[in-house]
């Protein structure tokens, strides 16, 4: 999938529990956190033999934290106070949101919403307090949702405006967008405008998953962050296609005419090669079956890529993803086919986003990750807060434990803090905390 290189630079990874600074030192070239020469063939994957982190759980008890949080030093200091005193012991911060950071990063745009001095670092910060009060921290990166549909990023150098080739294209606008340049402000406008319409069903605006060049920089983004930061692991988010309508840029077709190729007789690549001169979409629409196979290849070859080599720089860390929680749902229609990343072992845990109030639902989509997973350590119950009461989250805690789930995680700190705190007597994760994990 990628070009691999061999000879990792171990110099690069601090060792583990090393105290980090609030500042992180600064960015080195990009070329100091990828290996150096190629090798014709991909080593194999390490599989998982039981994974061991540095802080390790009888039961993982986890927080997503949205980047909303990750703006100011007080903002981070007080989200980890609460969360150790409410008894989690894991936190998942966001740290690439929208095709930005909330680091320090030369390979991407810092995030407009961060407070203070250009030299804070949410993720540092985060880190150095998490780590001492004994909880795992875990850097949260979005892959392919890379903008919103509002208005588009100040910075020129942000994917969107200095990228817009990279973006995927929805079918609808396919036939228009694929002669346009995309550096016509009409093109980004269009996918801008496209989200905006449809606000259930696209969240913004994604990069597209088989272009070389973006699975590169999701490549960098990890190796960068796994080479600065002393992380517990790295958490995969939105890596999958945004619906079966994407990705039907002109990269993508012509990626995949050259793809499918070698798989078809003389007779039916003329048939397709006369009529993808009229029609753009012509292989895609006549193979269907390989067209999905293909896009859904773009997202495995990523994780794998990204899999193996983490393992190889830093063997310790746990590498996560936050699934789609319906399997079939996943597999057909994201192109995300995380239990076979499970059963390949190029994924140490998966989480899957049962968010829903119906106890009989979460159950039923807990249980087939938990049969997925093999073994409990192997999956996290992601539980969404927002769509439950108190006595609901409650509830489904206590049912991810009658099936034996690793832990559970809450989507998210930053609501249940705020608009879904509760009563200033008792706040929604004091309670949680008090009980289900025993806190004071």
């Amino acid at each position: 999938m990628r070009v691999w290189k061999a000879g990792v630079l171990l110099a690069l990874v601090p060792a583990a529990c090393t105290p980090v600074a609030v500042t992180a030192p600064p960015s080195p070239p990009v070329e100091a956190a990828l290996p150096a020469e190629p090798s014709p063939t991909p080593p194999p994957a390490v599989r998982p033999r039981g994974v061991r982190p540095v802080r390790s759980f009888a039961e993982v008890r986890g927080l997503w934290v949205v980047r909303s949080t990750m703006t100011s030093e007080e903002e981070v200091r007080n989200m980890v106070a609460d969360a150790a005193a409410a008894g989690f012991n894991t936190l998942i911060v966001q740290v690439r949101g929208r095709g930005d950071a909330f680091y320090r990063s030369d390979l991407e745009p810092r995030a407009e919403t961060i407070e203070g001095p250009p030299d804070f670092d949410p993720l540092a910060l985060a880190i150095q307090e998490g780590h001492l009060r004994g909880m795992a921290v875990h850097a949260w990166v979005n892959t392919h949702l890379v903008w919103g549909s509002a208005t588009l990023p100040t910075s020129p150098h942000h994917i969107v405006n200095e990228h817009p080739e990279w973006l995927a294209v929805p079918q609808y606008l396919a036939r228009d967008l694929y002669w346009m340049d995309p550096k016509d402000p009409r093109y980004v406008q269009a996918l801008r405008q496209y989200a905006a319409d449809r606000p259930e069903t696209v969240e913004g605006m994604f990069t597209s998953p088989s272009d070389p060049d973006v699975q590169e920089r999701v490549y960098q983004v990890w190796m960068d962050l796994i080479s600065r930061y002393d992380l517990d692991g790295v958490h995969f988010d939105y890596i999958r296609y945004p619906s079966r309508d994407f990705d039907y840029s002109r990269g993508a077709l012509e990626r995949f005419q050259s793809w499918v190729t070698p798989r078809l007789s003389a007779d039916r690549l003329h048939e397709l090669e006369s009529r993808v001169v009229q029609d753009p979409l012509a292989f895609a629409t006549a193979l269907p079956e390989q067209w999905d196979e293909f896009r859904r290849e773009q997202i495995t070859g990523l994780v794998r890529d990204i899999y193996t080599a983490v393992k190889t720089l830093r063997p310790e860390l746990v590498v996560s993803a936050a699934v789609v929680a319906d399997a079939p749902t996943a597999y057909g229609h994201r192109f995300q086919d995380w239990q076979s990343w499970l059963k390949e072992g190029i994924l140490d845990i998966a989480v899957p986003m049962a968010y829903t109030p119906d106890n009989a639902t979460f159950q039923r989509q807990v249980s087939t990750a938990r049969e997925a997973a093999g073994s409990r350590g192997r999956v996290w119950a992601g539980i969404g807060a927002y769509l439950n009461s108190v006595d609901g989250t409650l509830d489904k805690i206590d049912l991810a434990r009658s099936m034996d789930a690793g832990g559970v995680v809450l989507f998210s700190y930053d609501w249940a803090a705020n608009e879904g705190r509760g009563p200033a007597a008792d706040p929604f994760l004091e309670r949680v905390g008090r009980e289900r994990f025993g806190s004071d």
